[in-house]
């Protein structure tokens, strides 16, 4: 009986290819914005959690300003916040301040005009950190070398570019004991570091390195520090140094209270649960707007079915005169509905797989480590929600149908 009542429905329906298109164009639309908009969600995630964790999973980060657990930090939101110091970070150093820290970075950040003899200036990068940043950031240098320890503490004149800043420099001459000039002060070119591409959505070869002094006085006239980097010696002490940092600033600080602080300390999978949450947040409440367009078709295939049974009352007079019951007639329109839903969701689903395949080629052409994400669990949801709306929209046009009496019906013209 079901399978004769589709087979029914799907003859009906197309005899109507149009208007049966039509009808179930709010749903492929709603269908397919849903399944590309939870694609690239999924994507943009795994995308920014490859990011952080290219960063390495055993680094802590500490920047200026308070934050709750779970929200960001102060200098998140585009506040400038001055209470993190140089002198912090050589307390973080100490091992009896921190016994698991193996090396400590500290950074401070800027954009500027590198120039060389009469070429074109180049807009990059400036970085101003300490000697300990190789060891942090697992970086090596290509040719000559990064800057000591006593460098870093003076105003020395010196500086380390990134692989594509020497090239766009310097071309094929080696750039090795060249001087440059940095917002209009002069440097003596001492490395040029190994190519490394993009980590934590900076491109890492794009850069200029220069000790942490020199940066804070000569170029940005400050002195305070950006933020620091604490490279832990195995990820299973981070929750213990985490707690040993905080203790550290709390008492250069003189916070007693830990509601006080004026840093925050996160470490990588921290970093990760907050973005996680945020993602995840964010491409729900995208999916829901897109969802209402399955209401609207819910809507139109409500309509629709509305008009397929004021065209077919003396059908449906004629099959309850020769033994049709209720149950029968309102069967047959839920089915019908059923598979206009369906069939929506089933080419809403392709397209949207195929926009979302689309969006992942053009990304990984661009150079994004992009994946390609429609879960199985997406596709059965799309289909599930389909018949789920067409069924609840069609339940008033298949009572309305059902109900009609026999007589009243063949009389109709």
């Amino acid at each position: 009986m079901i399978i004769q009542s589709i087979k029914t429905a799907v003859v009906y329906l197309a005899s109507r290819k149009l208007r049966s298109f039509l009808t179930m164009l709010g749903m492929i639309i709603g269908i397919s914005s849903v399944i590309i908009i939870m694609s690239i969600g999924a994507s943009a995630q795994g995308l920014i959690v490859n990011q952080i964790k290219s960063v390495g999973s055993n680094l802590i980060g500490v920047l200026p300003g308070a934050s709750d657990e779970n929200g960001p930090p102060a200098t998140a939101m585009g506040i400038t916040v001055t209470t993190l110091k140089y002198e912090d970070a050589l307390a973080l150093a100490q091992k009896q301040n921190v016994p698991h820290a193996e090396a400590v970075a500290s950074y401070v950040k800027g954009v500027g005009t590198v120039t060389w003899q009469e070429n074109v200036g180049v807009d990059t990068n400036i970085t101003g950190t300490t000697a300990s940043y190789t060891e942090v950031e697992d970086a090596e240098v290509a040719a000559g070398r990064f800057f000591s320890n006593d460098e870093e503490k003076t105003i020395s004149r010196i500086v380390v570019l990134g692989s594509q800043v020497a090239q766009d420099l310097f071309g094929n001459t080696d750039p090795i004991g060249q001087t440059i000039k940095i917002k209009r002060e002069s440097f003596k070119v001492i490395g040029v570091m190994i190519e490394r591409g993009s980590v934590a959505f900076q491109n890492q070869d794009d850069q200029v390195f220069i000790p942490l002094v020199t940066a804070q006085k000569l170029l940005f006239g400050i002195n305070h520090l950006g933020f620091l980097r604490v490279k832990v010696s195995d990820t299973k002490y981070l929750d213990q140094t985490v707690e040993d940092i905080k203790a550290t600033l709390r008492e250069r600080h003189n916070i007693n209270n830990p509601a006080d602080d004026d840093f925050s300390v996160r470490n990588v999978q921290q970093a990760l649960d907050v973005l996680t949450g945020v993602t995840n947040a964010l491409k729900f409440f995208l999916a829901a707007i897109a969802a209402i367009a399955l209401v609207v078709g819910g809507v139109g295939i409500m309509n629709i079915m509305l008009v397929a049974v004021n065209e077919r009352i003396r059908e449906i007079g004629l099959r309850k005169a020769v033994g049709a019951t209720r149950s029968n007639i309102l069967t047959q329109f839920l089915i019908e509905t059923a598979v206009l839903a369906l069939g929506g969701g089933i080419i809403g689903t392709i397209i949207g797989a195929g926009v979302s395949g689309l969006i992942a080629v053009g990304a990984v052409y661009l150079g994004y480590d992009w994946g390609f994400i429609v879960t199985p669990s997406s596709i059965f949801l799309a289909a599930g929600v389909s018949i789920a709306i067409g069924l609840t929209f069609g339940i008033y046009p298949a009572y309305k149908a059902a109900k009609l009496d026999p007589i009243s019906a063949l009389r109709y013209e």
